[in-house]
C-alpha cells in the first residue's frame, strides 16, 4: 500500500479521505488532541484493520469518533443527564464519554464489553471527515502500539508508513495529550484516564468524579492506554523529581550510554538538553513530539524530571510513569 499525505483544510481531500473510509479504508486525521487512525466504527473489517495496522492487542478497546451529541445517543442504551451536561460543556473537546454501548456498536470496537467511549472531537479536519463520511469513526492514536502518540502527520507516516491509505495534514495539534476518558456507567462518574479536560475541571462541572484505582481490574479494562505499554520511545525512559536531573545524567553517563535530559528549567549539562515549557499545557503539547526528536538522535536513555501534578499536570505524569515502566 502506498501511503499518500494530503493537506486536511483541501475539500478534495476530505472528499477522498470519506470515500476511502466508506470503502472500508483507513486514514489518519488530526484531533485537537493526537492525530487518530480512523476507520468505519460499525464495520467489524474495517475496524479489524486498525489493530492490525497498529500491532494492537485486541483486548485494548477504541474510542469512537462522531460528529455532534445525536450521533453519540445512536450508539449507546442510555444517555444519563450527566452525559447531557458534559457534552453541553465540553463537546466538541478532549472528553472521551463512557457509556451503554448500543447494538449497533461491534463487539471488536469495545473487547466485547457493555461498554462503549464516545466523544466529538474539536477539529476542523475531524469534524469535516466525520460530516463527509457520514459514519461514526473507531480512531485511535495513529501509531504503532505502546510508542509515543503522533501530534504531527510526519509522525503518522514514521509508524504507519504503507499501513495506511492516506494522512490528512493538520499540522501541529492543539493538546498533544490524549482524551480525558470519564466513566458514566457506575454510581459516581470515575475519570479512567487522565488527559486534556482535567480532573479539576469536570468536578467544577459535574459535581464529585472519583479518580481512578489503578487496582480495579474491571475499570482498567473500559478505557484505553490503561494497561498495555504506551507512550514509549525506543530509549529507556528514567522519570526523577525535578531538580535530580544532572545526577541521574551523570551515572547515565558514567555506564556508557547516550543520554539526554528532559526538563523545564536551562540546565548545564553534558547530555543532549531538550528544554520544554515552563507552562504545563505548552509542555503536554511538546511531549510526544519531543520523545520522538529523541529517539531519531539515537539517545539510549532519556532522563525526564517530573511535573507538578495539578491540572494538566496529573495527565503529564500520567503519561510519563507509562513511558517509563514500559
Amino acid at each position: 500500500m502506498i501511503t499518500t499525505v494530503l493537506a486536511g483544510g483541501d475539500p478534495a481531500a476530505i472528499a477522498r479521505a470519506a470515500e476511502i473510509l466508506r470503502a472500508g479504508g483507513l486514514v489518519a486525521f488530526p484531533t485537537e488532541t493526537v492525530y487518530g487512525l480512523g476507520a468505519d466504527a460499525l464495520s467489524a473489517t474495517a475496524v479489524a484493520g486498525i489493530f492490525a495496522a497498529k500491532e494492537r492487542p485486541a483486548d485494548n478497546p477504541l474510542i469512537v469518533h462522531v460528529a455532534d451529541v445525536a450521533a453519540a445517543r445512536r450508539l449507546t442504551r442510555s444517555f444519563p443527564a450527566l452525559a447531557e451536561r458534559a457534552a453541553a460543556a465540553m463537546w466538541p473537546g478532549p472528553l472521551t464519554l463512557v457509556l451503554p454501548r448500543g447494538e449497533a456498536v461491534p463487539d471488536v470496537i469495545t473487547a466485547g464489553q457493555d461498554t462503549v467511549a464516545l466523544r466529538v472531537p474539536a477539529h476542523p479536519v475531524a469534524l469535516a471527515l466525520l460530516r463527509a463520511c457520514g459514519r461514526p469513526l473507531a480512531a485511535p492514536s495513529a501509531n504503532r502500539s505502546g510508542r509515543p502518540s503522533p501530534t504531527r502527520a510526519e509522525h503518522v507516516l514514521a509508524d504507519l508508513d504503507g499501513r495506511v491509505a492516506l494522512i490528512l495534514d493538520g499540522g501541529p495539534t492543539l493538546h498533544g495529550l490524549e482524551s480525558s476518558v470519564l466513566d458514566l456507567t457506575g454510581p459516581r462518574p470515575l475519570l479512567l484516564r487522565r488527559g486534556a479536560a482535567t480532573l479539576e475541571q469536570l468536578r467544577e462541572l459535574l459535581g464529585p468524579v472519583d479518580a481512578l484505582d489503578e487496582s480495579d481490574a474491571a475499570a482498567l479494562r473500559r478505557s484505553p492506554g490503561l494497561r498495555h505499554r504506551h507512550y514509549a520511545p525506543r530509549a529507556r525512559v528514567l522519570l526523577v523529581a525535578e531538580g535530580a536531573g544532572e545526577a541521574a545524567v551523570e551515572r547515565a553517563l558514567a555506564a556508557g550510554e547516550r543520554v539526554a535530559l528532559v526538563c523545564r528549567r536551562e540546565v548545564e549539562t553534558q547530555a543532549l538538553l531538550l528544554r520544554l515549557p515552563g507552562d504545563l499545557a505548552a509542555f503536554g503539547r511538546e511531549l510526544f513530539a519531543g520523545l520522538r526528536a529523541l529517539d531519531a538522535a539515537g539517545i539510549e536513555r532519556i532522563v525526564v524530571e517530573a511535573v507538578p501534578e495539578q491540572g494538566i499536570g496529573a495527565a503529564i505524569m500520567d503519561r510519563l510513569r507509562r513511558a517509563a515502566a514500559g
